[in-house]
């Protein structure tokens, strides 16, 4: 069917044109064998009760929307951070076309990542020859400065051994022998998006300072390393940056893909921008200490820095909110000796403001949220910070201890009574809390719309809005650019969650001369 040229139209609403209805009735009437919609609402229906939610947390042998992506795609994040590299998979190419896809969507940025494109025989023979040809292709089309090397599903089932494909390449003549190419196997049946990022991110740490420990000394170049985890808020690597500058701290940020993830529209193609360069990382364990963002992602780095590099890196909680960004700064003060500048005081000093300005709309909201262990942990904080009051708390990639101190910061909090936190289970299982146990809004990446929009099909006075932070956000653009961390950070968070509340409070009172009697123009 043609449209109208004078008037090209999307799919809504463009699929609501009469004859498009009729197509899609057909279709539905011919080839799809539906149960009759008596039988669909009862199932339905169903699905929203008390009964099938203990069915449901039975489950074993299935996964429902996980809320978790696959390791390979954290090592292309952690990859795309340093200068001039190119992420290379060593896998099928259909895998790099998803990593590739998502995050473009999420960014709306072009994403630089190759594959070997391992087939059939690669699958019975090992993919050697493979790495041979896309080393040595990648090296002369793309002309980076690095090539970081990381495996999907295939290639850990057969058991690829990246260190030795990689020297036969170089002892063959495919790239040069000084070339690098650090590598991490990242298996994605295993861990998730943030075990691959750390996976990664040791992996370029351990090329290039392993070996060379000699000459360096903690604290010889006056420096403080930041390691940000896989953080996709380009304005948290900009917070952090900007909040240390105030303080007169030097700082290396380990993997930094704010330039390459944030290219301007000037008629200029940059497949490489900005990025941790590899003298920075030669350098840094000549810093005074590495400080990591997302600590409990980071378990693999960490022990690597404390190792090697001799660094204590403290554990510190995600500087999310209030009080735990007070905790980053003092303990960066406490390594450099610099003190924490008056502008930051009186940045602390607004978020405090805005807390006593809006803390009577957020107080006793209830919230149910998911995402990644950090960053579920720091909006809970906060949450709880602000007298708001979470009510289901998941993460599909958190282990037993994250949950113990999760547990402890809910119980030290008034406002954390009766709250579940739930590791291992899937945005089905959050599907099922949200109908048994309704809060007033969900937090969570644009997956989460599924669940709003269940919600509503059973009635409005069920419907769950969902509020989103996290990542992946595909269904809305720029709010990549946003900040989490640190008090502005906290800022954004709090402006946003009150002014759903507020936008709410609209649209539960606009019915004119029934609901609205609330329908204020001051609050």
């Amino acid at each position: 069917m043609s449209q109208d040229v004078e008037n090209i139209q999307p799919s809504y609403p463009l699929f609501r044109n009469e004859e498009y209805k009729k197509v899609i009735g057909d279709k539905r009437a011919k080839y799809e064998e539906m149960h009759p919609a008596e039988k669909i609402r009862e199932v339905f229906e169903w699905t929203t009760t008390k009964e099938y939610q203990e069915l449901n947390f039975q489950r074993e042998a299935l996964t429902v929307n996980p809320a978790k992506a696959c390791q390979p795609l954290g090592a292309v994040l952690c990859a795309l951070g340093y200068e001039k590299t190119m992420p290379y998979v060593h896998g099928s190419q259909g895998c790099v076309a998803y990593f590739r896809t998502y995050f473009n969507r999420h960014f709306k940025e072009p994403i630089a990542c190759v594959s070997d494109s391992m087939t059939e025989d690669a699958a019975v023979f090992g993919g050697q020859k493979n790495m041979f040809d896309g080393l040595e292709n990648a090296k002369a089309l793309y002309k980076p400065d690095m090539i970081a090397v990381s495996t999907t599903c295939m290639a850990e089932v057969i058991g690829d051994d990246l260190n030795a494909f990689i020297n036969n390449s170089k002892k063959e003549g495919h790239i040069p022998q000084e070339y690098p190419v650090p590598f991490a196997h990242t298996p994605s049946f295993v861990g998730s998006h943030t075990t691959g990022w750390d996976n990664m991110q040791e992996g370029i740490l351990r090329y290039f300072t392993l070996n060379y420990m000699e000459d360096k000394q903690v604290g010889a170049n006056g420096k403080l390393n930041v390691v940000p985890g896989f953080e996709t808020y380009l304005g948290n690597f900009r917070v952090i940056k900007r909040m240390l500058e105030e303080m007169g701290v030097e700082t290396t940020m380990l993997s930094d893909p704010t330039e390459v993830l944030d290219t301007p529209a000037d008629g200029k193609f940059r497949m490489y921008a900005g990025g941790t360069t590899m003298d920075e990382v030669k350098d840094a364990p000549n810093a005074f200490d590495t400080l990591f963002l997302q600590p409990w992602q980071s378990d693999k780095t960490r022990k690597y820095v404390q190792n090697t590099w001799k660094h204590e890196a403290p554990k510190l909680n995600i500087p999310m909110g209030l009080e735990w960004t007070d905790e980053f700064l003092m303990k960066v003060s406490e390594i450099t000796g610099k003190p924490i500048p008056e502008s930051l005081t009186k940045e602390r000093g607004r978020l405090v403001d805005m807390i006593t300005d809006s803390h009577a709309w957020l107080h006793g909201k209830r919230y149910a949220l998911y995402g990644d262990p950090d960053f579920v942990m720091g909006m809970t904080k906060l949450l709880l910070e602000l007298g708001a009051e979470p009510v289901h708390i998941l993460a599909n990639n958190a282990n037993k201890r994250w949950k113990k101190a999760m547990d402890k910061i809910l119980d030290d909090s008034p406002y954390g009574t009766g709250c579940e936190v739930h590791i291992g289970r899937d945005l089905w299982h959050l599907r099922s809390l949200v109908f048994t146990d309704k809060p007033d809004f969900l937090i969570g990446n644009s997956y989460g719309k599924f669940i709003q929009r269940d919600t509503l099909h059973k009635g409005e006075a069920f419907e769950v809005p969902l509020i989103r932070f996290g990542f992946p956000i595909f269904d809305r653009h720029h709010l990549h650019r946003d900040t989490t961390l640190g008090y502005e950070g906290a800022m954004h968070v709090l402006k946003t969650l009150v002014n759903e509340v507020l936008a709410r409070l609209d649209d539960d009172t606009r019915g004119m001369g029934t609901t609205d009697y609330n329908y204020d123009l001051i609050r």
